[in-house]
């Protein structure tokens, strides 16, 4: 391995890396504009620059290898200067717009000049007027005169979906991003874009003027939204105090896993996100007839209790029936496995999950579920529910999931679910589903809680909460402990299962794929 200096420290580094990628190593930060870690680097933006022992001129430290020996310095007053002279000429040109930018608060051009720059203009002559508002795609618009013709977008769209819908026209002070109007940016993974321009020209206009950067929140998550499980930010608003809150989570954006999705997030991942707002269950509720009163988590899990161990005592847990779904985590259908199916000896165990989608060969699966291989490998056999022999004999109906309504006609599982004595269903959305059962009981989102899910490669990730549960949601696996507490059919056993991390360790010992 070649030994380097950087900044005088001495450091042993990979063959063939670049001296860029040898600083981010080493935590020495070199600022860019136009280089990406997804692309061949382009150095058009110049802001890499790095000055070299032994060579005449500084280099670029996004395309230059590194040598045994070599020194370089990423600090050195040649390389200050330089910087601030590749900012003067970026900014020449750049229009005033900070304080309405979307990008404000996360620019790059904001940061250097924070770093770097903090000189007066020199610009005398009028700045280069350009269009401000130009649709380049659905949900993107382009400001011409912020572009500093980093390529950024255009690599993407070359290199990582083949696309090709934007290219840079004309030439010298004229040149600019632009698409053919014919074929206007239009892909599953358009929505990267604005995340990928280094400063405010591409926007997006989910995001645009809704909020500022700097109000908001950020934390790690799984996109349930299908069977990759691709890593995501969700960035949401804590919200003012005395200022009642309108909206929780304004943006989706895509997390780093080379393993999963790369740097890249689908557009059904990064738009589709109203679910974890918009028409939530927040409400633990119990029916009698017309009348719906509320109820507590403890009251609700006795009378569950009471009904299944009188059906226990005699013997006719044949009588119980579960729809579930493979968007519940691995720990939960673990429980479910262990209780309902070992524990009772229940065998009417059934799943409904999202209507499948088109898969686009690349990211987004045709399987709109985030833990199928998950359940498989638990031990389920995936059957789909038919209302008939659902509802034949059946005292006790549990449903995990909203699902069931996207599988069969409502008045059709309405018709089924009349002969069914008592019907639970754990739900983190209001549907009109929710007007055909007893008891409905809140659950939390992937967003809300902990757990695993198994992606379609059979990779387990795990997941911590982005976001705070609402109302009276619960996660699912702490609702299934609970239960098995109460049923005392094997009380040490579960009383061990204080958190996900407890089950998924029991997993392992049980399951080998979990080990």
């Amino acid at each position: 391995m070649p030994k380097i200096f950087l900044d005088g420290k001495p450091l042993e580094v990979k063959e063939s890396i670049t001296v860029f990628q040898a600083a981010k190593l080493s935590g020495i930060p070199i600022p860019h504009l136009c280089y990406h870690p997804a692309f061949p680097p382009e150095g058009s933006c110049r802001m890499c620059l790095v000055e070299i022992e032994g060579l005449p001129k500084l280099e670029l430290a996004c395309s230059t290898q590194v040598r045994e020996g070599m020194k370089v310095s990423t600090m050195s007053e040649k390389v200050v200067e330089a910087r601030k002279g590749v900012l003067e000429f970026l900014l020449a040109e750049h229009p005033l717009d900070c304080p309405i930018c979307d990008k404000a608060g996360e620019c790059k051009l904001q940061d250097y000049y924070e770093e770097y720059g903090l000189f007066p203009s020199q610009f005398k002559e009028y700045k280069e007027k350009r269009e401000k508002k130009v649709r380049i795609g659905k949900n993107l618009l382009l400001d011409r005169e912020r572009c500093i013709l980093c390529t950024r977008c255009v690599r993407f769209l070359n290199e990582i979906t083949k696309t090709q819908e934007l290219g840079v026209f004309e030439r010298g002070i004229h040149s600019e991003i632009s698409a053919y109007e014919t074929a206007l940016v239009d892909n599953n993974y358009s929505g990267n874009l604005p995340e990928l321009c280094p400063v405010g020209a591409i926007t997006d206009t989910d995001f645009r003027f809704k909020t500022r950067s700097w109000f908001l929140k950020k934390g790690e998550s799984i996109c349930p939204l299908c069977s990759r499980g691709c890593n995501i930010f969700i960035e949401y608003h804590p919200g003012f105090p005395r200022i009642a809150r309108t909206k929780r989570v304004y943006r989706v954006r895509a997390r780093e896993n080379e393993g999963v999705n790369g740097h890249w997030i689908c557009d059904l991942g990064r738009y589709d996100y109203a679910y974890l707002d918009e028409g939530r269950q927040e409400k633990l509720i119990h029916k009698k007839g017309e009348k719906e009163t509320r109820l507590s988590w403890d009251k609700a899990l006795i009378l569950l209790t009471e009904k299944i161990k009188s059906l226990s005592v005699m013997k006719k847990t044949s009588r119980i029936a579960l729809v579930c779904s493979t968007t519940l985590s691995n720990e939960e259908l673990f429980l479910i496995h262990k209780i309902f199916q070992e524990d009772l000896g229940v065998e009417r165990i059934f799943f409904a999950d999202p209507i499948p989608g088109e898969s686009d060969n690349y990211l987004l699966t045709a399987d709109r579920s985030p833990n199928k291989r998950g359940a498989q490998e638990i031990g389920f056999e995936l059957k789909s529910p038919d209302l008939e022999p659902l509802s034949h004999n059946t005292d006790i109906l549990l449903v995990f999931s909203h699902f069931l309504q996207s599988h069969f006609n409502l008045g059709d599982i309405k018709n089924a679910l009349d002969k069914i004595g008592t019907k639970l269903l754990f739900t983190s959305q209001t549907t009109s589903l929710s007007s055909l059962f007893d008891i409905i009981l809140p659950t939390a989102l992937v967003a809300e809680k902990k757990g695993s899910l198994t992606n379609v490669d059979g990779r387990v990730q795990k997941f911590s909460p982005a976001l705070e549960t609402l109302g009276d949601s619960r996660p699912e696996w702490q609702v299934l402990v609970s239960l098995a507490k109460e049923l005392k059919s094997n009380y040490k056993y579960y009383y061990q299962f204080t958190s996900p991390e407890a089950i998924f360790k029991e997993m392992g010992k049980e399951i080998p794929f979990f080990k």
